[in-house]
């Protein structure tokens, strides 16, 4: 994507199943666990740079030992400097007591994160304030150990409003607005709800105080917290947890819009937000990593047992597509051949486009992201010229000569590294007018390998969300190249609905889709649409979220997919770009084609896989008429 767009977040969690001493035998050190959330935590860092998080709980500690241990950071690279306040602890050991040090059993009892359970965060402060005090994990702490909660997740709930009233519904006092503080709070309520019945059981049974609580900790039911906790949860999520005696958990949401996986082996138990990530960090096999199942969670009971119980009923599976697109990993092998197959699945529009004239055609990517989407769209278009050569052979017949098979066959497309980005630049002036003459130099062009005013030049994005970088820069760099024509393709479609889920694209009016789609109701005299799709959205404001219909589909009802593409083409045309521009947009059918099991389009069709996304989606159109700004939740 060659504009920003933020992300949130990324997990890791980590169990031991042996004792420390085990580690240190066959790894060499007792740190093997904390080592490998290191590992899990900086091969993720693409899904969060705001801040980043590390809890390690130790279990069966004695009483008056503290078991939970927390860094958090906001600092410019806050994986280093939480890491580095924890390895700086065991540094210091090993210089005081360099006799003890090696040994697990002091170094459990002595020193901070030496534990069996950890607990890692990455976050993208896509809303708050970018303050430690946003960063997770966060705790709840409370003298019984099954009654400590530590929380980190990947989420966004819809119904924070909801929710909050009914934490003050069963006399709580939240302190805070947010859907952290209320995931918390409601997770921790039912946790208290389990002590307090096991306990009444146990008490009436004759057994003392001390004895129940080992016994709460044995018989903690999680899959029965989780589910009575995210009965009322609107939203895409996945969050993992510890409870301070032990029990880990990570529970994902019904539609499975947040990523979850996990490898489990007598050793360890490991869950991240991304497959190779686990992979390369474990050394395992792709298909060695499972996924938490929507609806389920991944639960780890303090005596070793590992189960996936389910926790809500599992939906249609509506699996984030941008996620596929773009923020993933693309060294995940589904990933890879998702992204592959987007690129394939545009040859033959792209051929119509430029009216397979690949003599003057030059293909290329922007950004490096885009690389994978580029070798499919090139795959794809050499597959399309096999056909042509054939059919070139094959009209010739008998009379076809040496001559005639070596000009059909040396037609090849034109693929060049058109644009690199010069990793460099830092746009971090001020002033508005320096900044933009600034963006316009982010990327550096290769000349002399586009016949000026003759060729036609094809590059491949992403996505294609605001715009604004390619008219304030890309198109501006790539005009320099003096080709006849300019055609920009996203290998994902228009995007006309913000996200609700986790992803920085709430506000509405931001879309170049949606502005396209207003312009062309203004020019062509349906202003009427604009005022009764605000009209539908008001009336439907104190309704219950279910019963909301997003109406904002009627914006772009009455044009083709075409006659936005061609509008937003017209509106992102910088003022000084003497080529002629056109927009190419992947269709929805073909993202289906490309991402089977991952159906979560509501970014491009507005079609919520939870109530609560219609609600978020007719709140921002409200906010854009009346020039609110902010997110619709």
């Amino acid at each position: 994507m060659s504009e920003q767009i933020k992300h949130e977040c990324g997990i890791a969690l980590i169990r031991l199943l042996k004792p420390l001493e085990y580690y240190r035998l066959k790894y060499g050190t007792w740190q093997y666990g904390v080592n490998k959330l290191y590992l899990l935590m900086e091969k993720q860092h693409n899904r969060g740079q705001d801040g980043a998080g590390a809890v390690g709980v130790k279990i069966n500690s004695k009483p008056g030992q503290e078991y939970i241990f927390r860094h958090r950071s906001v600092d410019p690279n806050p994986i280093k400097d939480v890491f580095g306040k924890i390895y700086k602890e065991f540094n210091h050991a090993a210089t005081e007591f360099p006799k003890s040090y090696h040994d697990p059993v002091w170094a459990k009892e002595h020193l901070p994160f030496a534990g069996e359970v950890y607990l890692g965060h990455l976050r993208y402060g896509t809303f708050g304030r970018n303050s430690v005090e946003y960063t997770h994990p966060v705790m709840r702490q409370n003298n019984w150990r099954s009654r400590s909660l530590v929380l980190a997740g990947n989420f966004n709930l819809t119904n924070v409003d909801e929710l909050f009233n009914l934490l003050v519904g069963l006399g709580q006092h939240p302190k805070g607005y947010t859907d952290t503080v209320t995931i918390l709070e409601k997770v921790g309520h039912f946790i208290d709800e389990e002590n307090e019945i096991l306990f009444r059981q146990y008490k009436n049974e004759g057994y003392k105080n001390k004895e129940i609580s080992g016994l709460i900790e044995q018989k903690l039911d999680v899959r029965k917290i989780l589910e009575r906790a995210s009965r009322d949860w609107d939203g895409g999520y996945t969050i993992g947890g510890i409870i301070g005696h032990g029990d880990a958990f990570v529970v994902r949401d019904p539609w499975g819009i947040r990523p979850a996986f996990y490898y489990a082996d007598d050793e360890i138990v490991v869950v991240a937000s991304e497959r190779p990530v686990i992979q390369t960090v474990m050394n395992v096999n792709w298909n060695q990593v499972k996924e938490v199942d929507p609806g389920n969670a991944l639960i780890v009971k303090v005596d070793g047992t590992v189960k996936q119980e389910m926790v809500r009923i599992p939906q249609t599976r509506k699996s984030c597509s941008f996620e596929r697109i773009y923020f993933s990993r693309g060294s995940d092998r589904d990933i890879y051949l998702e992204r592959k197959k987007l690129g394939v699945l545009l040859a033959p529009i792209l051929l119509e486009k430029i009216d397979n004239d690949l003599k003057n055609t030059v293909f290329s990517y922007i950004p490096n992201t885009a690389e994978t989407a580029f070798l499919g769209m090139m795959e794809g278009i050499r597959g399309h010229l096999i056909a042509w050569k054939k059919e070139k052979i094959k009209a010739l017949g008998s009379t076809i000569t040496d001559n005639d098979i070596e000009e059909i066959i040396s037609v090849q497309p034109r693929m060049e590294k058109i644009a690199v980005k010069d990793v460099k630049m830092r746009t971090f002036i001020a002033d508005d007018s320096s900044r933009d003459d600034l963006v316009g130099h982010v990327y550096d062009v290769t000349y002399g390998i586009v016949e000026n005013g003759k060729d036609t030049l094809v590059v491949i994005d992403d996505s294609i969300v605001r715009g604004t970088t390619l008219k304030q820069s890309i198109l501006k760099i790539l005009d320099r190249l003096k080709p006849k024509k300019i055609i920009i393709v996203s290998s994902a479609p228009q995007i006309r609905y913000p996200d609700c889920y986790g992803i920085d694209m709430a506000i509405l009016g931001k879309f170049v889709a949606f502005e396209a789609a207003i312009v062309l109701l203004r020019e062509s005299g349906k202003t009427k649409v604009i005022d009764e799709v605000y009209r539908k959205c008001k009336e439907q404001q104190r309704l219950p979220k279910e019963e909301i219909v997003n109406y904002v589909k009627e914006i772009y009802r009455p044009f083709t997919d075409e006659q936005i593409s061609a509008k937003i083409a017209t509106l992102l045309k910088p003022d000084d770009c003497k080529a002629e521009v056109e927009i190419v947009f992947q269709t929805v059918e073909n993202l289906h084609k490309a991402c089977p099991n991952d159906l979560g389009d509501w970014y491009f069709t507005g079609d919520y896989p939870t109530p609560g996304g219609n609600k978020v989606v007719n709140t921002s159109f409200i906010n854009y008429i009346e020039g609110i700004k902010g997110r619709a939740y």
